[in-house]
């Protein structure tokens, strides 16, 4: 292209002639990413746009280049702003950093090997009273876990022995290989980006540097946890290996069913059966909740499903204050296995009561004769 046809630099990447350093590659980048010839397989037009902008970042990226172009504009390069043809990105190239930032995740790369490795993350599934999740317990719990193998301090080659330069990779924990107009980097797939592989395994490890193990460990659980809440507790995962940091433990909550409450939110809900007689003349209850038994009054002709709420017997919040309230839901039972004397006592009271005794069920065929008439 001559230069009489080339498109003002600054223009191309769409930022103004004052703009910073890094301006400029945070718009080349941008752009480098849309029309990249690995996104644009066969896009001829998109190939084109990607040699001019990143001809254009050359230029711009480098501070001498730069003050030349902008006092004499392409003609001031001599003609030797790009060559599309050499594409060389190393460690002196302008594109050396940007280019290893954009396309390392793309192709798996990494710019340089890491030693230490991140100890695994562990979960362990903990299984907890109602009451415990209510008001909170702290608890002992064993931890299986991974940590570096003692007899071979993490290597994982055989006590006399060290692990050798990965012959592969030549112990730099990369491949370069040629993808389109570009040299990238790799992680190694025989050392896994360790830079070293292991020809005699420690028998203890067999190779792998780390052992399983048990720790004991204590575990707060804040009042008011249910099931499917986790706790994380740092540092205490699998231990991290050639110097890298240990993982977390997540504890995720498991609350063992009541044998008569039940939870809603923060409230407590308990089903409690009376009589009919306690239930027509009315009576007093002791009702059980999670603070011990409370006297409750039962008024005289209470309907089974009726709810009764104590204030503050329900179950505190987890991150806040106050608690919730226990309802009381009473359930009346209708007698089984009457005696003879039962019967006919109930026989005499069904004659004698009328139907002023069952409002609801005088209300209800009311309601029926309406609908039929």
């Amino acid at each position: 292209m001559a230069n009489g046809e080339k498109r003002d630099y600054y223009e191309l990447l769409s930022v103004h002639k004052n703009a910073s350093d890094t301006e400029i590659k945070k718009a080349y980048r941008k752009l480098a990413i849309q029309y990249h010839p690995d996104k644009n397989p066969g896009n001829k037009e998109a190939e084109e746009k990607f040699k001019e902008m990143s001809e254009a970042y050359e230029v711009l990226s480098d501070p001498q280049k730069r003050a030349q172009y902008d006092q004499f504009g392409h003609a001031g390069l001599g003609g030797g702003g790009f060559n599309a043809g050499g594409f060389g990105f190393g460690a002196s190239s302008p594109f050396g950093d940007i280019f290893s930032d954009i396309f390392g995740d793309i192709f798996g790369g990494t710019r340089q090997r890491t030693r230490g490795r991140r100890g695994d993350d562990l979960q362990y599934n903990l299984e907890i009273r109602f009451e415990e999740a209510a008001f909170g317990v702290e608890t002992k719990i064993d931890v299986p876990y991974a940590k570096r193998c003692g007899t071979c301090e993490g290597s994982g080659a055989k006590p006399g022995t060290e692990p050798k330069t990965c012959p592969t990779c030549r112990g730099a924990g990369q491949v370069r290989f040629q993808q389109g107009f570009f040299s990238v980097s790799k992680t190694c797939n025989h050392c896994n980006g360790e830079g070293r592989v292991v020809d005699n395994p420690c028998q203890t490890c067999r190779g792998t540097g780390s052992v399983r193990d048990t720790k004991a460990l204590s575990v707060k659980i804040p009042p008011g946890v249910e099931t499917g809440n986790r706790l994380k507790l740092a540092g205490e995962g699998g231990q991290g290996l050639k110097g890298g940091p240990n993982g977390d433990l997540y504890v995720f909550i498991s609350v063992r069913e009541h044998s008569i409450f039940k939870r809603e939110d923060n409230d407590v809900i308990c089903e409690i059966p009376i009589s009919f007689v306690q239930a027509a003349l009315g009576c007093e209850l002791d009702v059980p909740t999670l603070d011990g038994k409370v006297s409750m009054k039962i008024p005289e002709g209470s309907q089974s499903g009726r709810i009764f709420r104590l204030r503050g017997k329900g179950i505190p919040a987890l991150q806040g204050y106050g608690r919730g309230d226990q309802l009381v839901v009473i359930r009346v039972e209708t007698p089984t296995s009457l005696n003879k004397r039962q019967k006919e006592l109930l026989e005499e009271f069904a004659r004698i009561s009328g139907e002023e005794a069952h409002p609801m069920r005088k209300n209800f065929f009311e309601k029926v004769m309406d609908i039929l008439s």
